[in-house]
């Protein structure tokens, strides 16, 4: 059965291999599989959350030759930066559905062909090692990461994909940028006693879809960043674990923060439900400190 496997497993490397041609070489992807790809990739791909975002943060979005679904949408308003920069995404050719749900019929159907495809979040979706089977098209797997502590990750993905594409000098310099400005925030308040930490909640996190205000993150960056007092982290857990929550709404009345803010991915919701909604209309929370104070500010959504 090994042997079996072995020649199984080289017949797809030497399929590969004809596939991107004569001039090739070797990446090592975030699960650790050698992948043959083209010596210069000029087209791409981008299956799974936030890997077209990460494709235009290196500057190559020119390079994307297909979508899949969750581009082809039409939301009550658009409320993805990357998204917004380049509405030339909407009339491009669909490959698959949204969350990975790739279809290798549409991606053997496009013209041009990609030569890559960078996929995020592998288990979600359709199996990386059977989509390149199914379309001899080299399959590179990114561990998608975050600003917490998983920032490692969001860094490596940034650079295989940056090799990938001839773009590592471009991945140096988002990669500084972003260990720059985490520096600056926490400057900014290094001097400020634990005790006199401002007291904050975040709400209507989106995860998977708009929320209302009690969905929070224990682990919010931004808050991290800069030294704020997250109330929906307990300092006996450890470090803050960047997860979404679900607070109970007596828990945040019983806290009172004296300062909140709201993702702004909560009006996908509509005007009658949302943690807008909830803080307008809940006598509950017309009571807290920071409503009456006019201490509630909306913040650009971060992970949406």
């Amino acid at each position: 059965m090994s042997g079996f496997r072995w020649l199984t497993e080289a017949a797809l490397i030497l399929f590969v291999l004809l596939t991107v041609s004569a001039e090739a070489r070797v990446i090592t992807d975030a699960s650790g599989r050698r992948v043959y790809i083209p010596d210069k990739v000029g087209r791409v791909i981008c299956s799974g959350p936030g890997a077209l975002r990460l494709l235009t943060y290196l500057g190559a979005q020119d390079r994307a030759v297909a979508v899949d679904s969750m581009e082809k949408r039409k939301p009550r308003f658009e409320a993805r930066p990357y998204a917004l920069a380049n509405p030339q995404f909407k009339s491009l050719p669909l490959f698959g559905d949204f969350r990975g749900h790739d279809h290798p019929e549409l991606i053997l159907g496009l013209n041009p062909q990609p030569q890559v495809i960078f996929k995020t979040f592998a288990t979600m979706g359709h199996d990386p090692v059977e989509l390149q089977q199914k379309t001899g098209i080299p399959v590179v797997i990114l561990n998608y990461g975050d600003l917490g502590a998983n920032r490692r990750h969001f860094y490596q993905a940034l650079e295989i994909m940056g090799t990938v594409l001839d773009r590592q000098q471009r991945a140096d310099r988002l990669i500084l940028f972003f260990d720059t400005a985490i520096a600056d925030l926490k400057g900014r308040t290094s001097d400020i006693p634990d005790d006199q930490r401002p007291a904050c909640f975040v709400g209507g996190i989106a995860f998977k879809g708009p929320h209302g205000f009690q969905a929070t993150e224990p682990g919010y960056p931004p808050f991290v960043f800069a030294g704020l007092r997250n109330l929906a982290h307990d300092p006996k857990m450890g470090k803050p674990a960047l997860r979404h929550s679900n607070i109970t709404k007596e828990k945040i009345v019983m806290w009172d923060p004296g300062f909140l803010f709201m993702d702004l991915s909560t009006l996908q919701m509509g005007n009658e439900s949302g943690a807008l909604h909830e803080l307008k209309t809940d006598p509950a929370y017309q009571g807290l400190t920071a409503v009456r104070n006019g201490r509630v500010y909306g913040l650009l959504p971060y992970n949406w």
